[in-house]
């Protein structure tokens, strides 16, 4: 049985900082031990697959390079842009090539509303065109509503409705949570998915004024660039490159090897990894939220407890490849939402070869198109067999664009569990999770079911896990620029 030890090397005892085991290689995984190398760390990563980078995945349909996870990172919040940059990735970075989408609701695509903050506008105005003559008089309302107490949180969708009306909720900020979440905007926490505002909202009297509020605050903000980025060759890209690094600076990655049991012990941790025990000063746990609860359940049964409780959303990528003269029916823009309460089963469509230059320079005479089908509670769509979801996908995708033309090439890409929920209340559990970790030197975690899906918050939460074992472990670290970073995106 192999095994690995860090050990001072004056006097043979274990080092206050010297082997870090990261379980877990998605982009969180790697993230930390990137940082933890960087902060004199030895490290080991473990990951239970064949791959690395989690919901990251580039692939390849028609002979076109696509993603069949990700294809974005929001570029507002510097730790994803960062990091690409940090692993030789500075210059593939791309913005989208055209950011005008639709909204597929009432029977025809809508250009998507401008002036809202994730669905909540401003002024009714905003939403014109949209909803209803009904709707749009009930936005106008929320103005003379006496103010509403949130407390510690609430639900989106809840609240929304409430202050402007359930046909915004159902319209627009359904779809557009959707495609974060693939979850329900009447359980999801406004704290922990939309924190600035939640904030805002605390501070005003009307939910429309805390909408302009924030939009005030961006108007008079620097110009700051893209709000998205992608990578030339897929943002499915970055974990190998992140992988490459840490290979490149004597990091050791080890796939096929499940975490399989974690031990405090005297001088530090033991982890039990197939036939391997290794010995650790510091263990990063950068796996969902299950498995997390496993691992922790003999050192941390509160933790675990609270982590056992998280729920997932599972979802499928349909990846169609078409003749571009076929193709021509496509509207122009990146793609299109789809609202549930009109009833369809794709959830969104992106026109992948419009929105992203790189894969339409591949192959002039190709026109790639994804659709996506699963939320939060929807099983019996996901268990169609392939064939099914590209039949519904293209079904859909007539009935919204016109494109009738069969495809030249199609892939499904499941991902089972793909989504941590966060439901009211979820600041408040990863908090109770913090909490019961910080009594148990050398120990932390990191990802997705923390502090924000999106691939900057999940990069910002595992520096800060790697950054408070560090900190415990009584050194001092300078920060990376950017590296912590607030909930949610």
């Amino acid at each position: 049985m192999g095994e690995t030890q860090s050990a001072d090397s004056a006097g043979g005892r274990p080092a206050a900082w010297g082997h870090v085991v990261v379980v877990g290689a998605g982009i969180a995984g790697l993230a930390a031990g990137l940082r933890a190398l960087d902060l004199g760390a030895r490290v080991t990563v473990l990951e239970a697959s064949e791959r690395v980078g989690g919901k990251l995945l580039p692939g390849e349909i028609a002979g076109a390079r696509v993603d069949l996870g990700a294809e974005s990172m929001l570029a507002r919040r510097p730790e994803g842009v960062a990091l690409a940059r940090a692993v030789g990735l500075g210059d593939r970075l791309q913005p989208p090539a055209t950011a005008s989408a639709s909204l597929w609701t009432r029977g025809t695509l809508r250009p998507m509303p401008k002036g809202h903050v994730m669905g909540v506008p401003g002024t009714a105005a905003a939403l014109a065109g949209v909803l209803s003559d009904e709707g749009l008089a009930r936005v106008g309302r929320d103005a003379e509503l006496p103010p509403t107490e949130i407390g510690e949180d609430v639900a989106v969708g809840e609240y929304v409705a409430a202050r402007v009306g359930r046909e915004v909720v159902d319209r627009v900020v359904e779809p557009l949570l959707g495609g974060v979440y693939a979850g329900d905007a009447y359980r999801i926490s406004l704290r922990s998915a939309v924190p600035q505002l939640f904030e805002a909202a605390r501070a005003h009297a009307s939910l429309t004024e805390a909408v302009r509020a924030l939009q005030g605050r961006t108007a008079t903000a620097p110009a700051a660039g893209p709000v998205f980025m992608g990578i030339e060759g897929g943002i499915g890209t970055l974990p190998l490159a992140v992988a490459d690094a840490l290979r490149a600076r004597g990091a050791e990655i080890l796939t096929r090897t499940p975490a399989t049991g974690l031990r405090r012990t005297p001088d530090g941790w033991r982890i039990t990894a197939g036939d391997r025990e290794l010995r650790a000063d510091a263990v990063v746990v950068a796996v969902p939220a299950p498995a997390a609860a496993g691992l922790l359940r003999a050192e941390a049964p509160a933790a675990a407890a609270e982590l056992a409780a998280v729920e997932y959303a599972s979802m499928a990528l349909i990846t169609l490849a078409y003749r571009r003269s076929d193709a021509a029916a496509l509207p122009e823009g990146s793609g299109f939402l789809v609202p549930p309460v009109d009833g369809h089963t794709i959830k969104a469509s992106t026109f992948a070869s419009r929105k992203w230059g790189w894969i339409d320079a591949q192959d002039p005479g190709l026109t790639v198109v994804r659709t996506s089908v699963g939320r939060y509670g929807e099983t019996e769509i996901l268990g169609r067999d392939d064939d099914a979801l590209v039949e519904v996908s293209r079904h859909d995708l007539r009935e919204a664009t016109g494109l009738s033309a069969a495809p030249v090439a199609t892939r499904v890409t499941r991902w089972r569990d793909g989504l941590p929920q966060y439901p009211v209340g979820h600041h408040a559990r990863v908090a109770r999770v913090r909490a019961h970790l910080a009594g148990l030197p050398g120990i932390d975690v990191c990802g997705a079911a923390y502090e924000g899906v999106g691939i900057p918050a999940t990069v910002a939460d595992a520096h800060a896990a790697v950054d408070r074992l560090r900190g415990a472990a009584g050194a001092t670290a300078d920060p990376v620029p950017g590296a912590r970073g607030g909930a949610g995106e």
